[in-house]
């Protein structure tokens, strides 16, 4: 998937703490949505690519939404797909060693932590998933669904939690669902986000 450049996020950044670590370099360990906030209810405004680099700015006090700058936009990420350098070692930012300091950010007015639920984050899938057919992909568009919203990020290989309704897709294995305003295909038996149709 190509990367999806985002512009400027106006007014979303505040001051940082002058005591941590700030603009450390960050990769996305899977194609990771970019939102205008820090929250699924705040809308996609890019992607960064698997592999991708970009700068960390820094992190809402306990809370796994950081904020990162990439090629001149600022934007918001899911801290449990975000990877950078603590002591030599490639390691999840919210994994990171005890003591290690990143930059502290506020969150923006109206910032809510209430969800009704939390995506569980687990090692994203291999590429070994096919894109979905043309038909599937036009039946999720066609019978669009109200998006459920959960703490965390749409990516592959996150599990949803068994309160979310999954619903079938004809002649389709995989189930479907909008979560945090994108459409995902479903594994019904280990609820697996298979697919994330961008």
């Amino acid at each position: 998937m190509r990367s999806v450049l985002f512009p400027a996020v106006a007014g979303m950044l505040t001051i940082m703490s002058g005591a941590a670590f700030a603009d450390t370099a960050v990769s996305a360990v899977t194609d990771l949505n970019v939102r205008a906030g820090p929250g699924p209810q705040y809308p996609v405004i890019g992607v960064l690519a698997a592999g991708q680099s970009a700068t960390l700015n820094g992190c809402i006090e306990n809370s796994k939404w950081c904020t990162i700058a990439e090629a001149g936009g600022q934007g918001w990420v899911y801290s449990d797909y975000v990877t950078a350098d603590f002591g030599g070692s490639r390691v999840v930012l919210t994994q990171r060693p005890h003591g290690s300091r990143v930059a502290i950010v506020s969150p923006p007015e109206g910032y809510s932590t209430d969800y009704t639920g939390a995506i569980i984050a687990s090692d994203p899938l291999n590429d070994a998933f096919p894109p979905p057919p043309t038909e599937v992909r036009t039946y999720v568009g066609a019978h669009r669904l109200d998006p459920v919203y959960l703490d965390g990020e749409v990516v592959t290989g996150a599990t949803l939690p068994d309160t979310v309704e999954l619903r079938e897709i004809p002649d389709y294995s995989y189930r479907y669902v909008y979560v945090n305003g994108q459409p995902a295909l479903v594994d019904p038996s280990t609820r697996r986000i298979m697919y994330v149709v961008r």
